[in-house]
């Protein structure tokens, strides 16, 4: 029996991480890089990604290059292959995300514009970029990090939401599309992660009982969930609530997510993933 292929054959040598930072992009370039990929961690925080950068090429000893841009330039395309011209990307992880929380009537439109700009133009140019190199060589994954946010509207979502169930089903269409050329595609839908995003966010009155998942347990399931399964909701709470949300008549399901984000409003401020 043929051994199956390793982490590094399949993805490598190169993975490229988009909103790498802090939270759960720096946690999936860690893990990334423990499996032996080279990574390119890409974020507009530049002390951050930085930081970020050096921890991973001391502590695993792989080729880590910090790559400071915003991805909601119009240039996207066009800098990402400036960047990474000489590189062989294998795995693009799409994490970068922004949100406001708010009533819709409440946001600006350039928050409008933010949100549809970091959270699905950027995933869908940097795929439709990366991809065909991909299918070339016959293997190759591809990661958009979507949100449990994205099954059912909610006040104060209803952008950020929207955004996110975008991400769900072009990753749903990039799975069937790309699997026959050896490209694995996976859908994400963390719940509540404690990221420095996610703490900021919190009032101080937040019920500590609902489930929080930590960083590295998210991408540790997700990585392997990948080249298995077209997506996944880590954690085992979250994937109970999903379902029974998704057995509810839609009108309760849309009522009951609105009181919960109603109770645990934010202060009305952009956070990123």
């Amino acid at each position: 029996m043929s051994e199956a292929p390793s982490f590094r054959s399949r993805y490598g040598p190169c993975a490229l991480i988009a909103g790498a930072a802090v939270g759960l992009g720096a946690e999936w370039a860690r893990q990334i890089a423990a499996r032996g990929l080279d990574v390119v961690v890409l974020d507009r925080d530049g002390d951050a990604v930085r930081r970020t950068a050096d921890e991973i090429r001391e502590r695993h000893g792989v080729e880590v290059r910090a790559v400071v841009l915003d991805l909601a330039r119009t240039d996207l395309v066009e800098a990402i292959r400036a960047e990474t011209a000489r590189l062989e990307i294998g795995l693009l992880v799409c994490n970068a995300a922004y949100s406001v929380v708010a009533p819709f009537l409440e946001l600006e439109a350039a928050q409008l514009q933010a949100m549809l700009d970091v959270n699905c133009r950027a995933p869908l140019l940097l795929a439709h970029a990366l991809a065909p190199p991909m299918v070339r060589r016959g293997r190759g994954g591809i990661v958009l990090m979507s949100s449990l946010s994205g099954n059912i509207g909610s006040a104060q979502l209803a952008v950020y939401a929207a955004s996110k169930a975008f991400d769900l089903v072009l990753a749903d269409a990039l799975w069937v599309e790309l699997r026959s050329h050896g490209v694995d595609v996976l859908a994400v839908q963390p719940g509540s992660t404690r990221t420095p995003g996610w703490l900021a966010s919190q009032p101080a009155t937040a019920d500590q009982t609902l489930p929080v998942m930590e960083p590295a347990d998210v991408v540790r399931e997700a990585l392997d969930a990948l080249g298995v399964e077209p997506g996944i909701v880590p954690g085992e709470l979250n994937r109970q609530g999903a379902d029974a949300l998704a057995r509810l008549p839609r009108r309760q399901a849309i009522e009951l997510m609105s009181a919960i984000t109603g109770a645990l409003v934010p202060n009305h401020r952009p956070r990123d993933r």
